[in-house]
């Protein structure tokens, strides 16, 4: 890309910015934060379709898309939406996504004077359930699409479709499914998305895919039931003493790995030398973080970005409020693994079996709870090169390129299966509260957020079709780490 700024690039950015200071942006998303769209249960069914009815359909129809609702493939969940804005079949193609769905709302944990359903402004933080995950995220691209399309008096220069869907807080449930099944009506060059956390407030940040996760229950139940702990104690099976010294064998006190099967392949020197002095933590909303957890001599951006880790994320037997004198009838364990790519994930259950046989807790019953594959794009990508510069050049300072998010979320559904490469342009951060009370988006971001997500669909106006035919031939020719 030239390195001169077009005035009328300037312009749109000027543009996208005003969505902020009128106050038009808020107005919008005060709007959307009022819609329950819980979707774990089927109490808020019908919020889910409304949202997606009176919010984003008429949003994509004022930008020149066409929509169309999609039947959720699996039984039961809610339907998901398509939008195809074509201005010339001949031109390439920009497939984004969005989720309008939000965890619960915790009500009874937000801070005096702030709902999860009504959005507050309170010192330069947007709070309401959905602000930064990801109502407001989608919210800020399709503003500073907006501010372009103006600008450009109605024409891009390439052809854009996006896909919406109302379940990714459960799993996304249909996603890949969907993604199969409609190929050809996604067909597209390039992805871009928001979603998840800039690697901290200050640092603007592209991530090239994400860590997958694997989550599966461990119980043991003798079949006594409970019992008394005078009577039958010392002469029992207690679930809980055999589920703790199972989970001991495969992560140590420190949260190291010890079973060969769940630790990730050696971290890749082009990798490394992108993730390993990245800053995390140490702002101040920031959890304190234990230099002695996880892998000796790995940097704490290595261990959450390159490495695999498995968090007990749910423990339970008897009671803990009213304790009573019985050993527990049963203990169950809720355990999340999360790999980076190249980990051989399909394979770990069938070890884990294995790995348990042999230690004497073949009582340890493991049941599968689904997940999502990990997902990298190479960062020389030429995709992921151009929106690093663009993204740069709309904000005036560097820009840092993630190899793959710390968390999880549905990527491969459009690297693997419709084969893109994928850029994801977060307008968040890692404080934000997103799944807790208080979440809250930060007013600066905003503000970067539609200045670099209207810059990218600018340049992507000027050069979509000359970064097709890139040196690497093409910009959807397979590029992974």
């Amino acid at each position: 890309m030239p390195e001169a700024i077009s005035p009328l690039r300037h312009r749109a950015l000027q543009q996208a910015r005003l969505y902020l200071g009128s106050g038009a942006l808020e107005q919008v998303l005060a709007r959307r934060t009022r819609y329950r769209t819980v979707s774990q249960g089927a109490e808020y069914r019908d919020e889910l379709l409304a949202y997606l009815h009176e919010e984003i359909t008429p949003a994509l129809l004022q930008l020149g898309f066409e929509c169309r609702l999609l039947d959720n493939p699996k039984a039961g969940c809610p339907p998901l939406l398509i939008g195809h804005r074509c201005e010339d079949p001949a031109l390439p193609t920009l497939l984004m996504y969005g989720h309008g769905d939000v965890m619960p709302g915790m009500d009874n944990g937000w801070d005096e004077g702030l709902s999860p359903w009504h959005l507050t402004v309170r010192d330069g933080r947007w709070y309401g359930r959905g602000s930064a995950d990801n109502k407001g995220q989608h919210s800020i691209n399709l503003a500073a699409l907006e501010a372009v399309l103006r600008v450009r008096e109605g024409r891009l220069g390439y052809n854009l479709k996006i896909l919406f869907e109302m379940s990714e807080e459960v799993g996304s449930p249909g996603l890949e499914e969907t993604c199969r099944e409609h190929a050809t009506e996604l067909a597209a060059d390039l992805f871009l998305a928001s979603d998840g956390p800039r690697i901290r407030h200050d640092l603007p940040t592209l991530f090239l895919g994400s860590r997958g996760v694997m989550q599966f229950r461990l119980t043991v139940n003798p079949g006594n039931g409970a019992r008394h702990s005078g009577n039958w104690g010392g002469i029992l099976t207690n679930p809980a003493t055999v589920l703790a010294h199972a989970l001991t064998t495969l992560v140590s006190t420190n949260g190291r790995l010890l079973a060969d099967f769940l630790r990730a392949p050696a971290i890749p020197d082009a990798i490394r030398a992108l993730i390993r002095d990245l800053p995390v933590g140490g702002e101040s909303h920031d959890p304190q973080l234990n230099p002695h957890w996880g892998d000796d001599g790995l940097s704490y951006a290595e261990k959450l970005y390159g490495s695999n880790t498995l968090e007990v994320v749910g423990f339970s037997a008897g009671q803990t409020d009213r304790a009573v004198g019985a050993i527990p009838a049963r203990a169950e364990a809720i355990c999340q693994l999360r790999f980076v790519d190249g980990t051989a994930w399909q394979a770990i259950l069938p070890r884990l079996r294995e790995w348990l046989d042999q230690r004497g807790f073949a009582e340890v019953q493991i049941q599968s709870e689904g997940g999502y594959p990990a997902t990298r794009l190479d960062p020389q990508h030429p995709w992921a090169q151009f929106a690093r510069d663009s993204v740069s050049r709309s904000l005036g300072r560097p820009v840092q390129l993630l190899p793959n998010l710390g968390g999880t979320i549905p990527n491969h559904c459009f690297a693997d299966v419709l084969g893109l490469p994928t850029v994801w342009l977060p307008h968040s951060y890692p404080s934000c509260d997103q799944h807790a009370p208080n979440e809250h988006l930060l007013e600066s971001i905003i503000a970067d957020g539609l200045e670099a997500a209207a810059g990218l669909f600018w340049d992507l106006g000027d050069h979509f079709q000359q970064l097709c035919r890139g040196p690497a031939g093409s910009v959807t020719a397979e590029a992974r780490v």
